[in-house]
């Protein structure tokens, strides 16, 4: 049975996944106990088919709701808002084209939807995608990249980013090293990658390190095997891949998000001993679980949170490693502004609307 200060301990790490519009009794009994340093919102979380003002107050609500049983001033209340099919909200929230057609649009787009985020009480945007579509048979990433080439990738990421930031709106950098070319979905299975190092430091690495020389905050791991750089383990564990490429070979010093570990591509690895320990060794600092994939997530969260104590009991998840993920994280919140629910004016939207018809021509 784990004590209260082991779950709130692993809390420190966790952005979780809350189940509807409303607070369930798990949603309650999981904020209560892990205290969570931050939340993942999905299209669940907003009441649809009602008038702005009444799903705003839900919204609101909720949030609420969320600071009240965690207990937490300051959290990342974060939500995946790429634009395109990734965009979790009600209208009158506007809905930008795909990051591939923004072009010289880019930048003033990021502003607007940071504009349209504050408004929901958002501060963490899990964007832009960094990734390169080079492969046109890929199912997932496709026209939510900015490019095809490393230069066009960069050259949109880039402005997006700055424009988010410019806006108060945290960016992350996704999917690290990159999942343009894959053909396969990581939500499904476990995609596998046969680049070796030097064709990442020829095109995958280039818009990370863009937005690393940037100084984005927040870089998301891919659930991708890469044999011929680490055969045993995808990226989001791999101690090659974060520790010795992203850490020390492109510099980035913020905070390593994993991608959803609800994800099937990973998900039942994390159901094995001594896998949080493996992840916070890598060089993962913050871990995403949505509840949005998978009903009993929840009981894999629990589980997780016993793995992470028992690993530090036993001394195979070193005290050291979580300190410093944790000072990390910490730092990061620290510069996080929190953000009023509010209504946006008429004519506010009415010029996102318009904008976003631009980007289209």
């Amino acid at each position: 049975m784990l004590t209260s200060q082991e779950l709130e301990l692993f809390g420190n790490y966790l952005i979780l996944g809350i189940s509807g519009t409303t607070l369930s009794d798990d949603d309650k009994r999981a904020l209560s106990e892990l205290k969570p340093v931050g939340v993942i919102f999905f299209g669940k979380n907003f009441v649809d088919g009602v008038p702005y003002q009444d799903w705003l107050a839900s919204f609101k609500e909720l949030i609420d709701q969320i600071r009240q049983y965690a207990e937490r001033d300051s959290m990342f209340m974060t939500l995946d808002h790429e634009g395109g099919r990734v965009v979790r909200t009600p209208l009158p929230i506007t809905r930008f084209p795909y990051a591939s057609v923004l072009r010289s649009h880019t930048r003033e787009v990021a502003k607007a939807t940071a504009t349209e985020l504050k408004s929901l009480g958002i501060n963490v945007s899990w964007s832009p995608v960094a990734d390169i579509y080079s492969n046109p048979h890929n199912p997932v990433i496709g026209a939510r990249a900015f490019g095809n080439t490393p230069e066009t990738a960069v050259d949109g990421a880039l402005e997006y980013y700055l424009g988010l930031r410019e806006s108060g709106i945290l960016g992350c950098a996704k999917h690290f090293p990159g999942h343009g070319d894959t053909s396969t979905d990581s939500h499904v299975e476990l995609p596998v990658l046969n680049l070796t190092l030097q064709d990442l430091r020829n095109r995958e690495l280039i818009p990370f390190k863009a937005l690393i020389d940037a100084q984005v905050p927040l870089i998301m791991t891919t659930h991708i095997l890469f044999p011929k750089i680490d055969p045993d383990v995808p990226a989001t564990i791999s101690q090659i891949i974060l520790k010795n490429i992203l850490r020390e070979e492109l510099g980035f010093e913020g905070v390593v998000v994993s991608d959803d570990l609800d994800m099937k591509a990973i998900s039942d690895m994390f159901t094995q001993s001594g896998t949080v320990a493996r992840a916070f060794h890598a060089g993962c600092d913050l871990f995403i679980l949505s509840r949005n994939i998978n009903s009993s997530s929840l009981e894999r969260t629990y589980y997780m949170a016993a793995d992470f104590a028992d690993s530090l009991s036993k001394g195979s998840l070193k005290e050291a490693v979580i300190t410093v993920a944790r000072e990390r994280i910490e730092k990061l919140l620290a510069q996080t502004p929190q953000y009023l629910v509010h209504t946006l004016d008429k004519d506010t939207l009415l010029q996102h609307a318009e904008l976003a018809i631009a980007c289209t021509f």
